[in-house]
């Protein structure tokens, strides 16, 4: 099953880009340390004010060691198994883990 590496928010573009997770068809993952990091990132690239950008449709969730974005639900159970949190959690955010 792996383990959580980083916050990460999927994008929703209906593109296909390379160099993405392997369970992302289309759209683009932006990993950070915590998931405003992410918007921060995307805003920054679009030279934008991430205050006031849209950024469409997108899903929060994380990245995994086996190179898959999964969400906050599936993330909890991962991380529990993975012995990163103590407790099991519904939905996992990234204070959660450091």
């Amino acid at each position: 099953m792996g383990k959580i590496l980083c916050a990460a928010v999927w994008f929703h573009d209906g593109k296909t880009h390379v160099h993405q997770p392997k369970n992302v068809n289309n759209g683009f993952v932006i990993a950070g340390r915590r998931h405003h990091n992410c918007y921060y990132t995307l805003a920054a690239c679009k030279h934008k004010d991430a205050n006031r950008m849209d950024f469409g449709k997108q899903t929060q969730g994380f990245l995994t060691d086996t190179d898959r974005f999964v969400s906050r639900e599936e993330a909890g159970r991962i991380a529990f198994e993975a012995g990163q949190t103590e407790t099991l959690k519904t939905l996992l955010f990234s204070e959660d883990l450091y």
